[in-house]
């Protein structure tokens, strides 16, 4: 199984587009592709037969790209209705976020028949769940490889090269980047080709903003990623 982490420069970078069109591309390829996000805040209450649900929209997106049935509460077991850092939520509410429940349910998800599994962070990598600690650790725990998001925006060239030195450090992979260009950002090819220059992984996309997943789901070079296969 590939098991793949996808974390960005900063939030809002655009990590579920990324997340959504890489699993398209995957899906379409006839791989059987499963997904965890393990902690959403900003969240909208929703009645269902079942009760009251928190269900969280981009949490929703990547469940239904993926193809191995899962339901909303086994992509994201902890949701906080409030847009704001979980941590905070997670005190304001009495409900401290559990490393180790976090760990327990991506490994229930392994058992799951899929050749990949795609989890989304939230934040970006040193995201804090309270307590000391951070969503980076589950990755290192679960050993997963890593796939950054750079959003293409003025100051990106630093937060890029200090976020993959923290995934480095961590003692993680970094299989693959991608550029996120999501703004008209000046200079861009000259931004990227620094990167490019810097980084020893590929550049596996380069996506602007578009409505059509499956145009970003084509822009993909997925060779680096299924090589593991």
């Amino acid at each position: 199984m590939i098991k793949l982490f996808i974390t960005a420069t900063d939030t809002d970078a655009g990590k579920t587009y990324v997340a959504q069109s890489l699993i398209t591309a995957l899906v379409e390829k006839q791989l059987r592709v499963a997904v965890y996000k393990p902690i959403s805040a900003g969240c909208e209450k929703v009645v269902t037969s079942q009760g009251t649900q928190l269900v969280n929209e981009d949490a929703l997106l990547l469940a239904n790209a993926a193809n191995c049935q899962q339901t909303l509460a086994n992509v994201n077991p902890i949701a906080f209705e409030e847009p704001i850092a979980p941590h905070i939520a997670a005190k304001k509410h009495n409900k401290p976020i559990d490393l180790t429940f976090l760990e327990k349910h991506y490994q229930s998800i392994t058992t799951n028949p899929c050749d990949v599994l795609i989890t989304e962070g939230a934040g970006g990598w040193r995201l804090p769940l309270g307590n000391g600690q951070f969503l980076s650790e589950l990755v290192q725990s679960t050993e997963q490889d890593v796939i950054l998001v750079v959003n293409m925006k003025l100051g990106c060239l630093n937060h890029a090269i200090l976020t993959y030195q923290s995934i480095i450090s961590d003692g993680l992979t970094c299989v693959g980047w991608v550029a996120n260009c999501l703004d008209n950002m000046p200079y861009l090819e000259e931004n990227i080709a620094e990167l490019e220059q810097f980084f020893p992984m590929p550049l596996i996309a380069k996506l602007a903003k578009q409505t059509d997943i499956k145009q970003a789901a084509a822009k993909f070079n997925l060779q680096p990623l299924l090589a593991q296969c």
